[in-house]
C-alpha cells in the first residue's frame, strides 16, 4: 500500500474535470487528504480499479479505489455527516442542486471536451498539457508522441460523445449562457444556494476550471465573464469559506433559476431523447433545439441519470415537494421528470 494510511488519497490528472471537482469539494470540507498525479509510476496500484477512471479514491485503512465522482461526493456526506456539507439542508434545494450538478457532469462536459479536441491551438496546448502532467519521465519526442496519441484518441471519441461539427452551435451556445448566467451571481461569497458551495458549485467548477484553462474557451471566458474566472480560481481551495444556505422561503437567485430554465431547454430534452432511443433500441437519436441540431450515439448510463431525478423528485415530500415542483414547472423541467 503507497502513502499516508490514516487520510484519504486521491489519484488524478489536472486536466480532468472530475477530479478537479472531487479534489475542491475535498479542500473544502477539510478532509485530510494526498492529492497524487496519475502517471505510470503510481498505474500499478490502481490496475484492478474499474472503470479505471480518474479521479480514483482511497479511503483512509482500505486499500482498494472507489470512483465516480457524484456517487463519492454522497459517500462522503455519509461518511461525514454535517461536516461542512455541500448539499442544502432543504430537501428541495438538495435536488435542485443535485439535478445542476447532474448537467454540468453530463452536459455541460460536451463543452469541455469540444473546446478541446476541435480547435488547433485547443488540441496542441491540451494534448501537451495532459502528457505533461501524465507522462513526467518522458522527455522530447517520446513526449510529443505521448500527446500525439491521447489527442488522436479523444478526438476519435468526438463523435461517440456528441461534439460534431453538426452539433458545435448547440454546445457553445451552451458555455456562452452557462458563463452569462454565472457571471450575474457567483463571488468569493455567493453561490447558487447560499454563501456556502453546494453540490451544484462543484459540479460546474470541475468543467469550468477545465475551459478556463484550454485557450479557445479561456479567452472567451476573460473576454466575457472574468468574475466567473475569479470565482473559479477561488473555489478550487475554498477552505476557508464559511456561510450560510438560502433560507427555503428566500427566492432563488437569478442565476440559479436561469440554470434550471437550461437544463429545461437543453438538458432534460436531451435525456428524453436518449432514454426513448434506448428503450426502442436504437443505436442514434437526434432532436433540434432553436440553435440547431443535436445528434450522438445512445448511452445506457444517462437513462440511468434520468431514472434517478425522477426518483429523487418522487421521494420529495410537503412544502418542499410543492415548492420545488413550482419552480420546476417554471423553468420547464417539471414535465420531463414527472414522465
Amino acid at each position: 500500500m503507497t502513502g499516508n494510511t490514516d487520510r484519504y488519497r486521491l489519484i488524478g490528472a489536472l486536466g480532468s474535470p472530475y477530479s478537479m471537482k472531487l479534489r475542491a469539494i475535498m479542500r473544502y470540507r477539510h478532509l485530510a487528504h494526498d492529492w497524487v498525479l496519475r502517471t505510470p509510476r503510481n498505474r500499478a496500484e490502481t490496475a484492478d480499479v474499474k472503470p479505471n477512471l480518474v479521479p480514483m479514491l482511497r479511503y483512509p485503512g482500505e486499500s482498494h479505489y472507489r470512483v465516480d465522482s457524484t456517487p463519492l461526493a454522497y459517500d462522503l456526506e455519509a461518511r461525514h455527516p454535517g461536516h461542512r456539507s455541500i448539499i442544502p439542508t432543504d430537501p428541495g434545494m438538495a435536488f435542485l442542486s443535485h439535478l445542476l450538478e447532474d448537467m454540468a457532469d453530463e452536459w455541460l462536459t460536451k463543452a469541455m471536451f469540444h473546446y478541446r479536441w476541435f480547435y488547433e491551438a485547443d488540441i496542441y496546448y491540451s494534448s501537451h498539457w495532459i502528457a505533461d502532467d501524465s507522462f513526467p519521465d518522458e522527455r522530447g519526442a517520446a513526449r510529443d508522441a505521448a500527446a500525439k496519441s491521447f489527442a488522436d484518441r479523444q478526438i476519435g471519441r468526438m463523435p461517440i460523445v456528441g461534439c460534431t461539427p453538426e452539433n458545435k452551435a448547440v454546445i457553445e451556445d451552451t458555455y456562452h449562457r452557462v458563463l452569462a448566467l454565472l457571471e450575474s451571481r457567483v463571488s468569493v461569497y455567493d453561490f447558487l444556494f447560499g454563501a456556502r458551495p453546494a453540490l451544484a458549485d462543484f459540479g460546474l467548477f470541475g468543467q469550468l476550471k477545465t475551459l478556463a484553462t484550454d485557450p479557445t474557451p479561456m479567452a472567451i471566458m476573460r473576454a466575457t465573464a472574468q468574475k466567473t474566472e475569479s470565482w473559479l480560481r477561488q473555489l478550487d481551495d475554498a477552505s476557508g469559506i464559511d456561510g450560510a444556505w438560502l433560507d427555503p422561503g428566500e427566492d432563488l437567485p437569478d442565476a440559479t433559476l436561469g440554470l434550471l430554465a437550461l437544463a429545461g431547454e437543453y438538458y432534460l430534452p436531451f435525456l428524453l431523447a436518449n432514454a426513448a432511443a434506448v428503450e426502442k433500441g436504437e443505436a442514434t437519436f437526434a432532436l433540434t433545439y432553436d440553435k440547431g441540431p443535436y445528434s450522438q450515439g445512445t448511452f445506457g448510463y444517462q437513462v440511468k441519470c434520468l431514472v434517478d431525478l425522477r426518483r429523487r423528485l418522487a421521494d420529495l415530500s410537503g412544502d418542499a415537494a410543492e415548492r420545488t415542483r413550482t419552480i420546476l414547472q417554471t423553468a420547464g423541467c417539471l414535465q420531463a421528470l414527472d414522465q
